[in-house]
């Protein structure tokens, strides 16, 4: 077993509290991708907590993908987790909604004004095809298309260094998405028809201009309707 120090956390506190210590011995680097982490039992013992404590913070660094949890394998911390540190800055404030939709804005706003003007016609062609699909949608349940329509953007501002932010912002999309109390298919088919005109256009202000009533939309439905902040 490594030799790191694990620093107990009192028995009154959550187990996001045991996320944060996991996530600050990444961060001090006395974990490191690819090491695996004690038994339960040990980790039990050391931060001094509950099995259910454990293991509901052991499913949250795994929803964040900072860990994987291997039948018989153990746990151990991800790879990728080296390239992707804003994955880790994430977990830490995954249950701060305002926080979380603030992040995504950030993302999306300056991504977007990127991919204006490097967009390709092929990813115009694939973004035109989820508009096309949420059109013909009967339902409301077209969240995978607006994932995939957000997702497309992201990719098409092709910028190496921004590449491992992309899986957190989809993850801050699924958690915002998950919080939308109700949906308005033909409101969100006209903001997805309004950023693509400008995304063709090759015009980074409209395209910010657009994404921004897009997700301030969405922003203010969340917090209009949840009390998780």
């Amino acid at each position: 077993m490594n030799n790191y120090r694990m620093e107990a956390v009192q028995r009154n506190t959550l187990s996001q509290q045991v996320l944060e210590k996991i996530i600050h011995l990444l961060m001090e680097g006395q974990l490191n991708p690819g090491d695996k982490l004690p038994s339960e039992m040990t980790l039990m013992h050391q931060f001094d907590v509950s099995r259910p404590v454990l293991r509901e913070a052991l499913s949250s660094l795994e929803t964040l993908e900072i860990v994987s949890r291997r039948p018989r394998g153990g746990t151990f911390i991800n790879s990728k987790v080296g390239s992707s540190p804003f994955m880790a800055m994430l977990s830490l404030s995954i249950n701060n909604v305002p926080a979380v939709i603030e992040a995504r804005m950030t993302l999306e706003l300056g991504l977007v004004t990127i991919a204006a003007e490097k967009i390709s016609s092929e990813q115009l062609d694939k973004l035109q095809d989820t508009i096309t699909k949420l059109e013909a949608k009967k339902d409301n349940d077209y969240g995978h298309i607006d994932k995939e329509f957000h997702r497309i953007i992201a990719h098409s501002a092709d910028n190496p260094v921004v590449e491992g932010m992309i899986d957190s912002l989809l993850i801050s999309h699924e958690k915002t998405n998950s919080l939308i109390p109700f949906r308005e298919k033909n409101k969100t088919l006209q903001h997805h028809k309004n950023i693509f005109s400008a995304l063709e256009a090759h015009n980074p202000v409209k395209a910010f201009q657009e994404m921004y009533n897009h997700l301030s939309d969405v922003r203010d439905k969340i917090l209009q309707h949840t009390s998780e902040y």
